[in-house]
């Protein structure tokens, strides 16, 4: 028949995409605020990264200061102080990453193996509660559970492990450790919802077929539980690892004093004292822009890995 090798083939319609924004407008309102959020809070500051180029003064306008190219990255770099600020953030951030990941899975896990629902739904919610106490209590709770006469010396001395109360407060080997406690026991149950909420979407018959086959309920955490939220773990991680530089000052500046000053050092509180708080707003600023770039690297090398296994890619 004529022309019917020369009949073209229709390709899959493609909706335009002012008629796909129409169907989903409710979603798209829902989500405008959040945006205009992100955009005035997140992307608009950047401008302000400027900073780091200039000698900025406050009496002059944004683009009337004396340019610096990378002078003030040059005096990071050359800081000792600063050194021993990246150490701080990296082992405390590390620690935390560490004993955060596990306690939180942990805790998911018994949560998830209660059977009394009264119980476990009221485990679930006193475990959220120090998330919304300010860290002025919590540090204050801490130092007084940690102090001479606080109740951790006084089960110590007790039991006999210790024969003398220790002033926890004034060993600088053990801040680290106080503040990965104190973040833990803070955060963990807040952490575990994710877990929680990965554990509850897995499939009952995967346990009924372990249960007929023998398997105990601590076998079937291992090889059921566990493997089935491997992605969320995964996917967590690498978030957790891209904020590994970003871990704040509020813990280390409220339990630190003057006798663990060099190990409370951290990258935002050195940027504090040494930056704002001396008015050098541009070396301020280029320890800012240094903490965004590292973590812009630590969540693409993570990625790239997590890409590699088949496991949790963000993006």
């Amino acid at each position: 028949m004529v022309g019917v090798g020369n009949k073209k083939k229709k390709g899959p319609t493609n909706k335009n995409f002012f008629q796909r924004a129409s169907k989903q407008k409710a979603l798209l309102l829902m989500s405008l605020p959040f945006v205009v959020w992100l955009l005035i809070f997140k992307y608009i500051p950047i401008g302000g990264w400027l900073m780091a180029f200039q000698n900025y003064k406050p009496q002059f306008g944004f683009l009337e200061q004396e340019w610096a190219g990378l002078k003030h990255f040059r005096d990071l770099f050359n800081e000792p102080m600063f050194y021993t600020a990246l150490e701080n953030t990296l082992g405390m951030g590390i620690l935390g990453l560490i004993f955060g990941t596990l306690s939180a899975i942990m805790f998911a896990l018994l949560l998830n193996e209660l059977r009394f629902m009264h119980l476990k739904k009221w485990t679930q919610t006193i475990s959220y509660l120090p998330h919304f106490v300010s860290w002025v209590i919590v540090a204050n709770i801490v130092i007084t559970m940690l102090s001479q006469e606080g109740v951790i010396n006084n089960m110590l001395v007790g039991i006999g492990l210790i024969d003398q109360p220790i002033n926890f407060m004034a060993k600088p080997d053990m801040f680290w450790g106080i503040v990965t406690f104190a973040d833990v026991w803070k955060e963990t149950g807040w952490n575990a919802i994710i877990y929680l909420a990965a554990m509850a979407g897995v499939d009952p018959q995967l346990y009924e077929a372990a249960k007929v086959d023998g398997a105990s309920r601590m076998h079937q955490m291992w090889h059921i539980t566990l493997p089935s939220i491997r992605p969320v773990i995964i996917v967590l991680l690498i978030l957790s690892i891209g904020n590994l530089i970003n871990i704040g000052f509020e813990k280390q500046m409220l339990l630190g004093n003057n006798i663990v000053a060099d190990k409370a050092l951290v990258i935002d509180l050195y940027a504090l004292d040494y930056g704002i708080g001396m008015f050098r707003y541009s070396f301020g600023t280029a320890i800012g822009i240094f903490k965004s770039v590292i973590s812009v690297i630590l969540i693409l090398i993570c990625n790239s890995i997590a890409k590699r296994i088949g496991e949790g890619r963000v993006f």
